[in-house]
């Protein structure tokens, strides 16, 4: 008999037993032309699982601190006291906590993804906006104002607000990305 699997698959199928269908021989086992390649299981191990849960537990606190700034640092700008200094530097400290911890679990958790095909391009575009996101936090802490730069406000208020906007982009991608 030329074929024996087509045989075994018809009689299979006849007895209502599925199976994967083997009865497309193509040569040397070649997905035939125009098909898509079946999909690739991928398993994530146990710290991916807690770096995430990390992650997004610490991302809640993401948009608050970022709406905190904004207000504190405006009035700082408006009306600048002491008092307002130190808060606008204790939140300031907060968000940058915070960024250090996702930036850790969040890039070592698209390592260890990068070989998994489902949402890479959304896991991609949000890692990549928050690491601008961070540098721009860098250039943002470089930038403070003292006491002797009183001119480099706007400077500083400018390149906090692009860092806050992309990293609020980033955030949204995965909030509002699908599953």
């Amino acid at each position: 008999m030329r074929y024996p699997s087509r045989l075994i698959v018809t009689l299979l199928f006849s007895l209502g037993i599925s199976v994967p269908v083997f009865a497309q021989e193509t040569q040397g086992n070649q997905l035939p032309q125009g098909a898509a390649p079946p999909p690739v299981a991928f398993e994530y191990s146990d710290a991916y699982r807690t770096r995430a849960k990390i992650h997004k537990v610490a991302s809640f606190a993401t948009l608050p601190l970022f709406a905190t700034e904004g207000f504190l640092g405006q009035s700082l700008y408006d009306d600048p006291s002491s008092g307002k200094k130190d808060a606008h530097l204790a939140v300031a400290t907060g968000i940058g906590a915070l960024f250090a911890v996702n930036t850790v679990t969040g890039v070592w958790n698209l390592i260890e993804a990068r070989k998994d095909p489902t949402h890479r391009g959304r896991r991609l575009a949000h890692g990549l906006l928050m690491l601008a996101s961070d540098a721009g936090f860098v250039a943002t802490a470089a930038l403070g104002p003292g006491d002797e730069h009183a001119e480099s406000r706007g400077a500083h208020r400018a390149m906090a607000f692009t860092s806050i906007g992309l990293a609020s982009a980033g955030y949204l991608i995965m909030l509002f990305g699908g599953d």
